[in-house]
């Protein structure tokens, strides 16, 4: 019968055993593509992409996201009068009951539709498109500025391989066809004009 060895590694060899693990993975552990999607469906969920992303309704203990309506941006149909113009003050901002659109000093934004739809959502982008565009903060990493309130320079603390998560699960969400209107220059900047 062959005799069986059995050795207990030390923890610098652990380590070193781990850091080859890693290495050999590349950007974080290999991950199957069902595991890759669970990953960027527990990133949405805990990194606030709801808040702003899913249209609220008003519920019975308030305002709630109307996941019937999941990730898709501000909805379509709801065209905004102008914002109402603040006073001067520390007070600049000022958002829609839905939480899809925001007016501020920038003008007004309007929450992008993260679902797979290949018209009005991410349905044509890449993973490399979507980590560009929260890399340089600029759509498509090359387009128009990504507008307040999306928390870029917080988001640019997540991996790569957390960013391709999240597009995955974004991919697997169901699409829906809800076409966002383009963002507002400032009130001043139209005067200009």
């Amino acid at each position: 019968m062959p005799c069986r060895h059995f050795h207990v590694a030390t923890p610098a060899v652990s380590l070193a055993i781990g850091a080859l693990l890693i290495a050999a993975a590349g950007d974080g552990f290999a991950q199957t593509g069902a595991e890759r999607v669970e990953r960027g469906r527990y990133l949405v969920n805990t990194s606030g992409c709801h808040d702003c992303h899913t249209p609220f309704r008003m519920g019975p203990n308030g305002p709630e996201p109307d996941m019937s309506r999941m990730l898709s941006g501000h909805p379509e149909a709801l065209v905004m009068p102008p914002a109402p113009a603040l006073p001067p003050g520390p007070w600049q901002i000022v958002s829609a009951g839905t939480n899809t659109a925001h007016a501020g000093p920038w003008g007004v934004s309007f929450t992008a539709n993260l679902t797979p739809d290949a018209d009005t959502g991410l349905g044509r982008w890449t993973p490399k498109d979507f980590v560009s565009t929260i890399r340089s903060g600029r759509h498509m990493g090359k387009g128009r500025p990504v507008l307040p309130p999306m928390p870029v320079p917080a988001y640019n603390n997540f991996s790569d391989a957390d960013l391709e998560a999240i597009f995955a699960y974004l991919r697997s969400v169901p699409a829906l066809k809800n076409r966002v209107p383009e963002p507002l220059p400032p009130a001043g900047a139209l005067a200009q004009k």
